[in-house]
């Protein structure tokens, strides 16, 4: 791997772990929202499933930035 920062590495590979369950679990989420709309915790539901996709594509960035910091270093 040459001068590549392992520890982040490997903390960046976490990252994209989670970004990859997010990535699953925000629509899933949504679409059983959208599923229920007539059910009262239609709203509350919504709303966590929006959050979980901002979440995701901000974890996204994130565990670019972690990586290519391990490659490249502070800069």
């Amino acid at each position: 791997m040459g001068n590549a920062n392992k520890e982040l590495f490997f903390k960046s590979l976490k990252y994209f772990a989670y970004t990859v369950v997010l990535m699953f679990l925000a629509p899933a989420v949504i679409y059983q929202a959208f599923k229920n709309q007539t059910h009262p915790w239609y709203w509350p539901v919504l709303i966590v499933g929006l959050l979980l996709a901002v979440a995701a594509i901000v974890m996204g960035f994130y565990s670019i930035k972690v990586i290519m910091k391990s490659f490249f270093g502070d800069e």
